[in-house]
């Protein structure tokens, strides 16, 4: 009773000084719900991301064409003529906002599993870069949380270098969709979208590709390392034509985030998975998680930024070239695997499956 006489005391007083000494007098039983209430906003905080991502695109489309039928059809009449004019912008940059990439949410998010950045060899402002990000997972929280804010600090870790994470063009065909994605920075991985940021954007260019993309979503399971890779060369490709430099990643813990039903090969449920995934673009999985299936499990993910590998550029690299630094790249990201694997929970024998 006497702290709280105290605290009140020092609020009459009314300098901030004694306010602020006095409330940190005050014992944590008198503030019971902080810590739950910081949980709360971390389980919203990736909510949000989650339905975004699964509903925005699609609830903001279906909201647009509702609006021409009522007296809002001027607005959603503007709105589809800025979008037409507008189409191309995430083929040439985006419109990234340093503000959205900052936004306090996304500490939230960050502290939820929690997501870490680890920075192994420095990535230098005059080179451009092709980040491979292993493995896809259902949802990519760790690439996103990394490389499409800043919530674990990319640009203080890697100045000078502006992070391009790629996802589905698709995305960004739907209204309002778009533009929240490109705000983080996040452009569609097309041909068109890479070429401009790797060509014609000047240097300290990282664009950033889940190499494993849909097909390795539907194999994700955790406590399975497990990357789809083999026969993914169109990035060494890529940046061959570009000169710019591979850069191996691996995040651990991206595949605990969800537990997922695997349907055997040769099944019914597999084959319309697969053929869902080539008309969609992307893998439809069945997944759950911890509070109404949709929330993730809140496992940690280490993402390990590894060692560039310089890459001549040559216009038209032949078939044997792009293999030498498929290779390259193979033995890097095995290299970086097994370095990190025991610090992260998994033991000395545990080998990264490439397929």
């Amino acid at each position: 009773m006497k702290t709280i006489l105290a605290a009140y005391s020092g609020v009459l007083k009314g300098t901030g000084s004694s306010i602020l000494s006095s409330l940190q007098d005050l014992p944590s039983a008198l503030w019971p719900c902080s810590s739950r209430m910081e949980k709360h906003l971390q389980v919203i905080s990736v909510l949000q991301w989650v339905v975004s991502f699964l509903a925005m695109g699609i609830a903001c489309t279906l909201l647009l064409i509702y609006m021409f039928c009522t007296d809002c059809w001027l607005i959603a009449a503007l709105y589809t003529a800025w979008l037409i004019v507008d189409w191309n912008t995430p083929k040439r940059g985006g419109r990234r906002s340093s503000w959205v990439r900052n936004w306090t949410v996304w500490t939230y998010f960050r502290d939820y599993f929690p997501i870490r950045l680890i920075k192994t060899h420095d990535l230098l402002p005059n080179r451009n870069y092709v980040l491979g990000y292993h493995p896809h997972g259902i949802f990519c929280f760790g690439a996103f949380c990394n490389f499409g804010t800043e919530a674990t600090g990319f640009s203080k870790k890697f100045p000078g270098i502006k992070p391009s994470l790629a996802t589905l063009a698709g995305n960004f065909r739907l209204p309002v969709l778009r533009d929240y994605l490109m705000s983080g920075g996040i452009c569609p991985v097309n041909r068109h979208s890479i070429d401009y940021l790797l060509s014609c954007n000047g240097t300290g260019n990282a664009v950033v590709i889940v190499v494993g993309g849909a097909a390795e979503s539907l194999h994700c399971v955790p406590g399975v390392n497990s990357v789809t890779l083999k026969n993914r060369k169109g990035f060494v490709k890529l940046a061959l034509q570009k000169g710019s430099d591979l850069v191996p990643v691996y995040s651990f813990g991206e595949n605990d985030a969800y537990k997922q039903v695997i349907f055997e090969e040769g099944t019914c449920w597999r084959a319309l998975q697969k053929r869902l995934q080539k008309i969609l673009g992307f893998a439809p999985c069945l997944f759950y998680g911890s509070a109404w299936g949709i929330v993730p499990f809140c496992n940690p993910i280490t993402t390990i930024v590894g060692e560039p590998i310089t890459v001549p550029k040559i216009e038209d690299p032949t078939e044997e070239m792009v293999d030498l630094y498929h290779g390259m790249y193979v033995r890097s990201l095995r290299c970086l695997f097994d370095k990190y694997k025991t610090r992260f929970g998994l033991k000395e024998s545990d080998i990264l499956h490439i397929q």
